[in-house]
């Protein structure tokens, strides 16, 4: 009964995330924006051309995983005590201007001087559109000895998408859920490659799976699911950790009874440090995976807590430079 009372105020719930703060958040481009709340969509975008992966990605994945293992280790992160403050960026938080015609950026502030680390997204909205300030915001996050991790936004491919890298990846693209597999996969592989552009290091790829306005998804969860299914692959090859970002409402719309098991990372949208808290607890669970990190959004900015037990091995979520 609560879940179904819940379903409803689920719509306002993501209003973080880089998106627009003051309302409710279905755009995918960070937990929070609101569709109702940005302008008329413009002009479709002309995709930048996605480079074509190598005949063997999972041999470059392999590579990059190799190279993680063997990088400088960061500065150790001592233990911690209670809930530890923090926020997320992504391009809204960009410079006015910047970014595709559907998700101009907007400018908005950075997070409070209290908060010990941030999350940064990836994208600029869906997959194979970067963050136009990515490596900016990372280089915030250095400067100001800010922990961080990184989240991507996760999105249903295009026609000339699905066409291109139906076959490219893990998969047997000859079948139709193979083939969104391996699109999932290369989002996973052009996301990393932007990391790798920016000088972004994190332990964990957060996806951020929940409806993406000028980018649908399909009205069918399964192949919504192989889509995430892929990425998932896709970041685990590389030597990363994944975690979700979401709520039950939203996963169950977009990829059904799909259930990684993964860390979840649950948004609360317009309200209160506290209601972001009580995500952690077992109401909120959104595909069996424990809760590090609660949402909201607060004075302009998408504010974030670790949840009970998560201070105490800060280093397992974020980077310290």
């Amino acid at each position: 009964m609560r879940r179904a009372l819940l379903s409803l105020a689920s719509l306002a719930v993501l209003a973080g995330c880089g998106g627009t703060a003051g309302s409710a958040d279905t755009s995918g481009e960070t937990p929070g924006a609101s569709a109702a709340s940005e302008p008329p969509a413009p002009a479709p975008a002309t995709r930048k051309p996605v480079p074509k992966p190598s005949p063997s990605p999972r041999d470059e994945l392999a590579d990059l995983a190799e190279q993680a293992a063997t990088a400088v280790p960061s500065p150790q992160i001592p233990p911690e005590t209670g809930a530890v403050l923090g926020g997320d960026i992504s391009w809204p938080q960009c410079p006015v201007g910047m970014g595709i015609p559907q998700k101009r950026t907007l400018g908005l502030p950075l997070p409070i001087p209290e908060a010990r680390y941030v999350v940064i997204g990836l994208t600029n909205g869906p997959g194979f559109y970067a963050n136009p300030c990515l490596g900016e915001q990372v280089a915030w996050a250095r400067d100001n000895d800010v922990l961080v991790s990184a989240y991507a936004v996760a999105s249903y491919p295009e026609a000339p998408e699905l066409r291109r890298f139906a076959t490219e990846g893990p998969y047997d693209g000859s079948d139709g859920l193979g083939a969104l597999r391996n699109v999932g996969y290369q989002q996973a592989r052009f996301n990393i490659a932007s990391m790798q552009t920016a000088g972004f290091e994190t332990p964990i790829v957060w996806i951020d799976v929940e409806p993406v306005p000028d980018f649908e998804w399909s009205g069918d969860p399964v192949a919504n699911a192989a889509v995430v299914e892929g990425l998932a692959r896709g970041y685990r090859d590389a030597g990363y950790a994944i975690g979700v970002y979401s709520t039950p409402y939203l996963w169950e719309g977009v990829v059904g009874d799909l259930a990684l098991g993964v860390p979840e990372w649950r948004a609360a949208g317009q309200t209160s440090r506290e209601e972001a808290l009580g995500r952690c607890g077992a109401d909120w669970v959104i595909q069996g995976g424990e809760a590090v990190m609660g949402q909201w959004v607060e004075a302009e900015r998408d504010q974030n807590v670790t949840c009970p037990g998560v201070a105490a091995d800060l280093g397992r979520w974020f980077h310290r430079y």
